[in-house]
């Protein structure tokens, strides 16, 4: 797996004595700074404590399991805003994300952000992270584009079969998340975490018919992968 953060400190600088200092019991395989200058932190084949408590596809052990890349970026203001990525940053994460994907056969499904195996818990990297660009760039997985269902938005406190059914396809995807048909805290973290990564301009928790739609293409992309008609 490859996760992708970002540091939410002042400077590139101030990031590095934190990865970098025991104490603080967080590292990472590498961070980019702004202007797109790569520091490899802690080999590719060691363990390091960038995930915390997380979860995908029933995995539990993310740490052991992943490449972790943290991004130089100051996160989220406290109107819940933050600034776009830097282009030179973008670019060597591309390069960097594509070298660890080839070395380590990562399919697409398994490119996530830190917030998609902890929803609720972490926010990073962030709505302003261009995912589909990723994707363009073969870094990640993209749904095709698909007209919006015309359906009711599911919301919390919906319990109802259409909650449980796009519980299922959240579950089948990757996120970690009860199937109990009940809209609850959960999963309007996990509908967050989605839209954060998949439709960044409106992360609200609720599963619109562009949310539930996007759900849906999302799992068909996956399903595509394993079949082998999408490369990993």
């Amino acid at each position: 797996m490859l996760i992708l953060h970002y540091t939410n400190m002042a400077d590139t600088e101030a990031a590095l004595v934190r990865l970098c200092d025991p104490a603080s019991e967080v590292s990472a395989h590498y961070l980019i700074a702004r202007d797109g200058e790569v520091f490899a932190l802690v080999d590719e084949a060691a363990r390091a404590w960038h995930a915390g408590v997380s979860a995908w596809q029933g995995l539990r052990d993310i740490n052991s399991a992943s490449v972790g890349i943290e991004l130089d970026h100051l996160g989220h203001d406290a109107n819940g805003h933050m600034a776009a990525y830097q282009p030179a940053q973008m670019a060597a994460l591309v390069d960097l994300s594509k070298a660890i994907i080839a070395r380590h056969n990562i399919a697409s499904d398994k490119v996530l952000g830190h917030s998609d195996v902890a929803p609720g818990r972490k926010i990073d990297p962030g709505e302003a992270l261009d995912w589909a660009a990723l994707a363009e760039a073969g870094v990640g997985l993209w749904p095709e584009a698909a007209e919006p269902e015309e359906v009711a938005t599911l919301k919390s406190g919906d319990a109802t079969p259409a909650v449980a059914a796009l519980q299922q396809a959240l579950r089948a995807y990757g996120y970690d998340i009860a199937h109990d048909g009940v809209f609850g805290a959960q999963m309007m973290a996990v509908i967050s975490a989605f839209q954060r990564h998949f439709r960044p301009s409106c992360v609200d928790g609720q599963a619109d018919g562009e949310t539930q739609t996007l759900v849906y293409a999302v799992c068909r992309a996956q399903a595509a992968l394993d079949r082998g008609s999408v490369s990993p």
